[in-house]
């Protein structure tokens, strides 16, 4: 039943896919190692910054309106 000898393709596919998986990994250890990629959540670095607000102070009263200027006296009914 057979018609002839099976010949089966064993080139680079499985090579090529353990070479990509190995290159993926040297990465990521390359960039952990280099500090890129932190999972410390910042190292534990605690940076404190002291900020002094200047105090606003009111002033002690406010002062009062003054009074409305007077008005001016009415013009004759017949023009002066």
């Amino acid at each position: 039943m057979a018609d002839g000898p099976t010949v089966v393709n064993a080139g680079g596919g499985g090579g090529t896919a353990v070479a990509i998986v190995v290159a993926i990994v040297a990465i990521l250890a390359l960039l952990f190692v280099t500090g890129v990629i932190n999972l410390n959540g910042g190292g534990g670095k605690d940076i404190n910054v002291k900020i002094d607000v200047p105090k606003v102070e009111a002033p002690a009263s406010t002062p009062k309106p003054a009074a409305p200027a007077p008005a001016p006296a009415p013009a004759p009914a017949n023009g002066g």
